[in-house]
């Protein structure tokens, strides 16, 4: 097994940043230590000064495209560039073809994932609008959670029969994820739109299409529903300064049974960037305003918003060059999601700490992920060891994705991922991935 000691790193954990050395044995974290104070015996010696460690990071909203969308991406291909981007464990959405709505199906996903994913794995259950009963039978020490999409996307999943939604949300205990869209407001305006424009709308009307309103009725109903059942929901890839407003930060997270996800794009991008992007940062939930994102990052700090992610979703370049009703929505981020959150610290937006919090500890406290998401002795070696001042430029050159393509061409990073830990096994070093050590099924403490 991996045996290494991670020495004089600049260890972010628990909403400190502190100096020392880490030994990892035997896929945990055996011993957290003061700089130069333990003992090599025989580990691999990795020298992190000047370099941050972080717990590795935990995605709750990836599309990594298996089965059936594969000329997009793949487990392997989109968990390589995952690791190449810090992330250590994902949870993937159940709109691939065939979608994931039996307990069958969803253990096929996991039996492949074992085969290939260099990260950490779970997936959540799809729901529709009659399929209550096999909601019923997954365990939920096994599996993150049922996903409901109550505003289309990509694939064809929405669930809109009320009496279907109540069924969920009476009957389901365990978390339910959310992708929150009014379908009929979304509809009424993009027939508006195409009746003035034609087909070919230029992408910076996404916004005004997919609108805060329609987000707005849909995440509002769903919290009235959670209400109503005393639901534990989970509204992912908030969009809109109105939805703010369904969240408290008054209360621990812990005790929460109606939490929020932010995703970097909405974080990153504004409708003005539609310009010079297009339909490459078309997203469900559509970016949306300055106004927006400048809340959301407020809400981010202010703890309003629980988790941070990604909703990476790769779609190839000749699907992003269609006309405005023909490109697909989503793009994928894994690779370059941490760097654009550093690159957000070296602008004063977030620290290090909120980070952290949002991307790891977080994450799996919302879960009860077993293990993982800290830095601690008896942990799973989850690990990303980054350098703050490293600048380099994304290029296709360096992109990981099976797409070969990002939102973030041409972009100028300040900080570097230098290496991925994944149970304690060396994942990514220095621009390389190691192949011959795969990711674990993530167990929930529930």
């Amino acid at each position: 097994m991996s045996h290494y000691i991670i020495r004089n790193a600049a260890i972010v954990n628990e909403d400190k940043i502190l100096h020392g050395d880490v030994l990892i044995r035997n896929q945990r974290i055996e011993k957290i230590g003061t700089p130069e104070s333990l003992i090599s015996d025989g580990a691999t010696v990795i020298e992190a000064r000047g370099l941050h460690l972080l717990p590795g990071l935990i995605d709750d909203q990836v599309h990594f495209r298996e089965p059936g969308l594969t000329h997009k991406g793949d487990l392997y291909t989109e968990s390589r560039a995952a690791v190449a981007g810090g992330i250590t464990s994902f949870m993937e959405m159940p709109n691939t073809n065939p979608p994931a709505t039996t307990v069958e199906l969803l253990e096929e996903k996991y039996s492949r994932a074992a085969e290939v994913s260099l990260a950490n794995y779970s997936f959540f259950m799809g729901t529709t609008n009659h399929n209550v009963e096999e909601l019923l039978k997954v365990d939920p020490k096994r599996v993150c959670g049922v996903k409901i999409f109550m505003g289309s996307s990509t694939g064809d999943m929405l669930v809109d029969h009320k009496e279907a939604l109540e069924g969920v949300f009476s009957q389901v205990k365990m978390l339910i994820a959310l992708h929150c869209e009014s379908d009929p407001m979304i509809k009424k305006n993009a027939d508006e739109y195409r009746e003035k424009m034609g087909e070919n709308i230029p992408a910076g009307y996404h916004h005004l299409i997919r609108s805060a309103e329609a987000c707005y009725a849909s995440s509002s109903f769903a919290v009235e529903l959670a209400t109503k059942h005393n639901t534990r929901i989970h509204i992912l890839h908030i969009s809109t300064e109105k939805e703010l407003s369904l969240f408290r930060n008054d209360i621990p997270m812990r005790e929460k049974r109606i939490t929020s996800e932010a995703c970097v794009h909405h974080l990153w991008f504004t409708n003005e960037d539609y310009d010079h992007k297009g339909m490459l940062i078309k997203w469900n939930p559509a970016i949306k305003t300055l106004q927006d994102r400048e809340a959301i990052r407020k809400a981010v700090n202010d703890d309003r918003i629980d988790v941070i992610a990604t909703d990476h979703a790769p779609h190839t370049w000749e699907e992003k060059s269609k006309s405005y009703f023909n490109a697909p929505s989503g793009a994928p981020l894994v690779q370059h999601s941490l760097v654009a959150l550093l690159e957000m610290y070296h602008q004063g937006i977030f620290t290090l700490e909120k980070i952290v919090r949002k991307t790891s500890h977080n994450v799996a406290e919302m879960f009860d992920i077993i293990d993982r998401g800290f830095i601690r002795e008896g942990y799973a070696a989850d690990l990303v060891l980054v350098d703050l001042n490293k600048p380099w430029n994304v290029s296709k050159e360096n992109i990981l994705y099976k797409c070969g393509w990002s939102p973030f061409e041409g972009q100028q990073f300040r900080s570097q991922v230098v290496t991925t830990f994944v149970n304690g096994n060396v994942v990514y070093h220095h621009g390389k991935c190691i192949e011959g050590q795969n990711g674990q099924r993530l167990l929930f403490n529930r």
